[in-house]
Order: C-alpha cells, then sequence, then structure tokens
C-alpha cells in the first residue's frame, strides 16, 4: 500500500508539471519528424570538376556523368584560382596521355567522386576510341582485299598506350576522411554544448539560492548584473575553449592551413554566444532538470543543421532552418581557416551573425532579469 501511495504521488506531480509531459510525449515526435526532414535527401555527391586543355571527347563523357558538373579553362592558372575560390572541387589536366588531377580533398566524399567519375569517364572514352581505330582499321582492311584479293590479312594494332594519372591535395592527403571534414564543426559544437550547460546550471543556482533575488534588491543595474555573470563565466570559456580546440588539433592530429589563433577566436566568440543563451533560457527554468529539458529540443538539434550533413541536398524550407543556428557560422568559419589558411578579414559574414547573436542575447538578458527585480 505504501508503494501504491508513493506511486500516486509521484504521478500526480507529473501530471501537474505540463513542461515534464511535454517534453516525454512531444519531444520525441518532434525529433523524428526533424530527423526524418534531414536524412530524407539525395544521397548523392554534387561535384564541379574544372577541366585544361583536356579533350572535348573527355569532356563530353564527363559532363554526361550524373552529378558531375564540368567548367573548362583556358589555363591551370585560371583554373587554380577557381578552386581556391571553392568554386570547382578538382582540376583535371591533360598533356598528351597524362593526366594531373587537383583535388580540394575539404570534402573527401567529393574527392572519392570526382576520382570514381573520371575514371569512368576516361574508360568510357578510351574504350570509344578503341571501336573508332577498329572501324577505320576494319573498313581500310576490307578497302584492301577488294583492290588485292589475293592479299594475306594483316593484324592491325589498336592498342592505346595507358594514361598516366598524377593525384595532389591541396589540403591533407589521400588518407583524410570524412571525419576530418566535420571536426571543425563538433569542435565549436561541444564548445557551445558544454558553455551552454555550465552557465545556465550556474545561474539557475545564484536564482533557486535566492543570492540572485537579494542582489536585484541592491541599487545595482541589470546589465551590470548580466555582464558581471558573462565575464566571470566568459573568463572560465576561453580556458575551456583553447583546452578544447589544441586538445582536437594536437591529440586528433587535424593539419590547419590557417592560423590557429584565429580558431580560438572563432570558437571563443561562440562560446560566448552560447553563455549568453544558456543565461537567456535558465530564466525559464525553475530546476536543474527543467534546464535539462531545453538540451533534446534546442540544442541536439542544432548539429544537424551545423554543416555536417550537406545542407545543399535539403529542401530550401529546410535548409533556412540553418541561418538561425550559431554552430552553422562558427564551423563555417572555422572550416575554413582549417582547410583552407582564410584569414579573418574575409569571414566577415560568419563573424557578423555571430556578433548579432551575442548582442541580441545579451540585450534579451538584461530584459530577462526584469520579471525577478521587485522594484
Amino acid at each position: 500500500m505504501r508503494t501504491f501511495a508513493i506511486m500516486t504521488r509521484v504521478l500526480k506531480e507529473l501530471v501537474r508539471d505540463k513542461r515534464t509531459l511535454t517534453l516525454m510525449f512531444l519531444a520525441p515526435i518532434f525529433i523524428l519528424i526533424l530527423l526524418n526532414f534531414v536524412f530524407s535527401v539525395s544521397q548523392s555527391t554534387n561535384v564541379t570538376v574544372g577541366t585544361v586543355t583536356v579533350t572535348q571527347s573527355l569532356n563530353r563523357e564527363l559532363g554526361q556523368t550524373k552529378h558531375v558538373t564540368v567548367k573548362t579553362y583556358a589555363n591551370k592558372t585560371a583554373a587554380k584560382k577557381a578552386l581556391k575560390n571553392d568554386h570547382i572541387d578538382a582540376i583535371i589536366q591533360q598533356k598528351k596521355q597524362n593526366y594531373s588531377l587537383t583535388y580540394a580533398n575539404t570534402d573527401a566524399s567529393k574527392t572519392t567522386a570526382t576520382k570514381l567519375a573520371f575514371k569512368n569517364a576516361l574508360s568510357a572514352n578510351s574504350l570509344a576510341q578503341m571501336k573508332g581505330r577498329l572501324t577505320l582499321a576494319t573498313t581500310a582492311l576490307a578497302k584492301l582485299r577488294q583492290q588485292l584479293p589475293n592479299a594475306p590479312a594483316t593484324q592491325q594494332q589498336t592498342n592505346l598506350a595507358a594514361p598516366k594519372l598524377t593525384n595532389h591535395y591541396v589540403y591533407g592527403d589521400a588518407n583524410t576522411g570524412f571525419f576530418d571534414k566535420i571536426l571543425p564543426i563538433l569542435m565549436g559544437f561541444f564548445v557551445f554544448f558544454f558553455v551552454f550547460l555550465i552557465s545556465g546550471m550556474a545561474l539557475l543556482g545564484e536564482r533557486t539560492s535566492g543570492t540572485l533575488d537579494r542582489l536585484l534588491a541592491t541599487p545595482v543595474k541589470r546589465y551590470e548584473i548580466v555582464f558581471g555573470y558573462m565575464l566571470s563565466y566568459g573568463i572560465l570559456a576561453i580556458f575551456q575553449t583553447i583546452l578544447i580546440v589544441m586538445v582536437t588539433i594536437l591529440l586528433l592530429g587535424v593539419e590547419v592551413v590557417g592560423s590557429i589563433v584565429n580558431v580560438v577566436l572563432i570558437n571563443l566568440l561562440l562560446a560566448l554566444v552560447a553563455l549568453a543563451f544558456g543565461i537567456l533560457l535558465s530564466t525559464f527554468a525553475n530546476s536543474e532538470f527543467q534546464m535539462m529539458q531545453f538540451i533534446p529540443i534546442l540544442v541536439i538539434p542544432q548539429i544537424f543543421f551545423s554543416g555536417i550533413i550537406p545542407l545543399d541536398s535539403m529542401a530550401n524550407w529546410v535548409k533556412a532552418i540553418s541561418y538561425v543556428i550559431p554552430i552553422k557560422y562558427s564551423g563555417d568559419a572555422a572550416t575554413q581557416i582549417i582547410t583552407r589558411g582564410v584569414p579573418l578579414s574575409s569571414l566577415g559574414l560568419d563573424i557578423g551573425v555571430l556578433l548579432i547573436f551575442l548582442v541580441g542575447l545579451t540585450c534579451l538578458n538584461i530584459l530577462g532579469l526584469r520579471r525577478y527585480r521587485k522594484v
């Protein structure tokens, strides 16, 4: 009977807690629907290849390959410029029977798709050439026999020399894989997640213990409270960000083309956004359990729109969600720095959006403290 009484009391408390009921029944449905939209996309990889002095027949075979776009360039200098500006994914240059392939290699799946497409196109082109030469040889032999009926049959050589392929990689090498692509994004996600969790829980503890109420009873301004919390936890976020970035780069052996300092600065800006976001959401929670409820709804889904899954393969309305995801902009910036060596001066859009998030969330935090100030 006592067990039954305890069960009845707990059930009554759960029924009164509407937020917990919503999390238990609606959150899984929301996440499953979201996953359906995210993963119900084309699994093919679209690549753009730049060709230099490649024969028309081989260009035609490449262009007929599904999900491959061919752009021709007059010289390799122009092709390299396009590769550097991310307009193409690889360069194919032909010199007689030799081929030089240069891959951006920032996305291992595109490198693999380019290799496969070129191999198939080269095989198809070689087969077409052999058929053409065999047809000419057969026609010539038939004419010769008509002119000289008693002439013995001769064997026509139609063999083609095997082409020589040379592979070059702008970033990494042949062993660079998919994990190298998503690592800059994962690094930012872990920075965001732990700073968000620690800052939100800490401020919630200040509020539930009454410390925040006593502080609000003093003449101190709301913005001074917000800036004080952000500076204090921001110092911790700096050390945490540096630790995560350095361990990711040094321990996992990630090749960084650009400046490591710039990678740290981008992730530090993301950490400040996470700090402001965690403080804001903590004002809507009455306990640590309610604070944890925000994670599967507002934090975990962000990883799906951060760039780990190719955004260009999603529907436009699903892709639009990524534009309000801070991790997308930090992931784009960190990827550009790590794989291409892009300086901060060329990342104005990503940095600007992160600053807008930071300023906007900070202002909301200042306004949010009004609900707790009694006077």
